[in-house]
């Protein structure tokens, strides 16, 4: 019989042993051991990935013989080619598919990648608070500090860039950004994406985009929707990452690309290559199809998405007694402040999926300024979300 290690936190990583795992997965597989739970914890589309997209890897692994070998670390060409076609087409910036195109496994890999190589112990970098909550942890992995920049619900979780400034200290390295907002669902203006930009350069930082819901935007606010990566002054100090999860419902192929200065592209192969060596070949050729096919779907998606949301605020308009909420401008999520009774958001979605099987994600997983919110994604199939909301009626009343 094996001898019990007496101290196990003493042979672990100290920033490993102080991290907490995604309060989103956590939720997910919490709620995974409740029989027929209806979910709202996660991000995870509905959606089918695209005939066409399937298609192509069938016959990549019916008749590539290279299809289950190795890719070069910098990733496939042909694919690295339709990024960067891809990319002057939505921001009119012209990029080298050599020199400023990475290809990872998914944008949480590249964004590992991209804070593993910008951070030294205690560097610091600015999220908006609420933001995503997996980008807290990354930077903490990394060694680095996460310097939270509020955005007030009173206002409509707009940024305040008037209070940006005061943030960046000479340890500050980098600003992340995710428009439309990851939980919140609010759309960034211009103006102020542009007073970033003009801040960014002036203290000589690195802006990091990460792009997940871009092309999910409602109420025809796609005029309203500005991309700080197509601002030509910042190319030099911008990294913009986009996922293929979301808009082709590829979530299972871990496949994203990131859009970034030649100076740092070459710091990113060291790590991806010590990481996971390539991205997998199969799920490059499935971009190279979604890329170089039709992308109808995704207006389809949209439109669908939109529906949702239309069903998830009839039924949050159903129990105020319970939550209050700003609208969503884009993404898939509502951030509802709860309003009845509850010790805090943590106890309050344990205490849901417990007694009434809903699962939804705690706000405080956001950061500070997510206390007393649930996070609830409206990816899901409508009949999910009538049934989490038939629950929540039940359990406290209409």
């Amino acid at each position: 019989m094996h001898e019990p290690i007496d101290n196990p936190p003493a042979l672990m990583s100290k920033a490993v042993a102080a991290a907490q795992l995604s309060a989103i997965k956590e939720m997910a597989m919490l709620g995974a051991r409740v029989s027929g739970a209806a979910s709202l914890a996660w991000g995870l589309p509905s959606f089918r990935t695209p005939a066409h997209i399937r298609e192509a890897a069938i016959q990549a692994l019916e008749y590539d013989p290279d299809v289950g070998k190795y890719a070069l670390p910098n990733g496939l060409a042909e694919l690295r080619q339709l990024v960067a076609q891809r990319h002057q087409a939505k921001t009119g910036i012209e990029v080298d598919a050599d020199a400023n195109v990475f290809i990872s496994s998914g944008n949480m890999q590249g964004i590992h990648c991209v804070f593993r190589t910008l951070l030294d112990p205690g560097d610091e970098v600015i999220l908006t608070d609420p933001g995503f909550a997996s980008h807290f942890e990354q930077i903490h992995l990394a060694g680095g500090r996460v310097v939270t920049w509020p955005l007030e619900e009173a206002t409509g979780w707009r940024l305040d860039v008037n209070r940006l400034e005061a943030l960046i200290t000479p340890r500050t390295k980098a600003l992340v950004l995710v428009n439309p907002c990851n939980p919140t669902g609010t759309l960034f203006e211009r103006a102020d994406l542009l007073g970033i930009a003009d801040i960014i350069e002036r203290h000589e930082l690195v802006v990091v985009i990460d792009d997940p819901y871009s092309e999910f935007i409602y109420d025809d606010r796609e005029e309203r929707y500005f991309n700080l990566a197509s601002v030509a002054a910042l190319r030099e100090r911008l990294v913009y990452l986009f996922t293929f999860s979301k808009c082709f419902a590829m979530s299972g192929w871990r496949l994203g690309y990131t859009i970034l200065p030649d100076w740092l592209r070459a710091g990113l192969l060291k790590v991806h290559d010590a990481n996971v060596i390539c991205t997998p070949r199969i799920s490059q050729l499935a971009g190279i199809a979604a890329l170089s096919g039709s992308d109808a779907h995704i207006s389809e998606f949209s439109k669908i998405l939109a529906g949702r949301r239309e069903l998830i605020c009839e039924r949050l308009d159903r129990v105020p007694h319970v939550f209050r909420y700003q609208r969503p401008e884009g993404a898939y999520y509502v951030f509802p402040r709860i309003v009845t009774g509850c010790r805090n958001d943590r106890e309050f979605a344990l205490s849901l999926l417990s007694e009434a099987h809903v699962t939804v994600t705690p706000g405080s997983a956001f950061g500070p300024g997510g206390a007393g919110h649930v996070r609830m994604a409206y990816c899901v199939a409508d009949d999910q979300i009538n049934l989490a909301f038939d629950r929540i009626e039940q359990y406290f009343g209409v």
